[in-house]
């Protein structure tokens, strides 16, 4: 059992708390059960699991997926395993995983681009609810919050394995969707049309901006539509993760009729 707060191992693990740390390793922490159910649940390969005993007695027929897909597995102190975690009350395990959102993502029927999304809560909403909605994937700007932050990861409530994603060119990545037919769509406070006027039965794009700044004029100028979210006097804005759950189940509504 490692029980030593100083062991390299640990020092290594604690480290990948930080984005920049997550690059050069090439590996980000899953944190707790049920992350590390859906990661196994879509075959995702651990690299190093830490457990605890009390863990590994109540969750046995877990442990038999995770022996089998693991490269390294290691039983930790609790106080070893809350210095690995992220979080306060870890439930007793925690793994790192390779980085895999590397590949590019390619949208036949609708599709989602976030632009300089900044809180790593909104962000793991959004592809929960991305996931949820149908949607065929997200391309997220340079920009954004860190995709494999922990708090991300746990927002995304384990749909973050299941939505294909990747860090974009976002400019350059729009011009390909509209030379391949699909109709790109911003979200603009000052548009007049309303996101439910929109014919999403085509193959659509939708584009998300910054939490305070919204959309980059550079984006909003490469759209082919620009549709608001109606709101009460008095109401500035809505949170970017509702906003973005809105249109996306009016396009999944939309395309459910054909």
């Amino acid at each position: 059992m490692l029980t030593s707060l100083q062991n390299p191992l640990v020092k290594q693990l604690r480290k990948l708390h930080r984005a920049k740390e997550r690059r050069e390793q090439q590996l980000f922490l899953l944190e707790g059960t049920h992350l590390i159910e859906e990661a196994c649940a879509v075959g995702v390969e651990l690299n190093t699991v830490c457990y605890t005993e009390h863990w590994q007695q109540n969750h046995e027929s877990l442990w038999q997926k995770i022996q089998a897909r693991s490269s390294r597995i290691e039983l930790v102190s609790p106080e070893v395993l809350k210095a690995i975690a992220t979080t306060v009350e870890p439930d007793g395990i925690v793994a790192t995983v390779d980085r895999f959102h590397t590949q590019p993502v390619q949208f036949t029927k609708l599709g989602l681009a976030l632009e300089t999304i900044q809180d790593p809560g909104n962000l793991g909403t959004i592809i929960r609810t991305a996931a949820a909605a149908g949607v065929e994937g997200l391309w997220l700007s340079a920009d954004c919050v860190d995709l494999e932050s922990p708090k991300v990861l746990r927002s995304s409530s384990g749909q973050w394995f299941r939505l294909p994603m990747s860090t974009s060119d976002l400019r350059t990545d729009i011009l390909k969707a509209k030379q391949q037919g699909m109709q790109v769509i911003a979200t603009v406070p000052s548009a007049t049309q309303t996101y439910w006027e929109i014919d999403f039965t085509q193959p659509s794009l939708v584009l998300m901006g910054n939490e305070g700044a919204g959309l980059s004029d550079e984006l909003i100028e490469l759209a082919d539509i620009q549709v608001t979210i109606p709101l009460a006097p008095g109401v500035e804005s809505l949170n970017v993760a509702i906003a973005t759950a809105l249109i996306l189940y009016e396009a999944r509504r939309q395309q459910e009729k054909i």
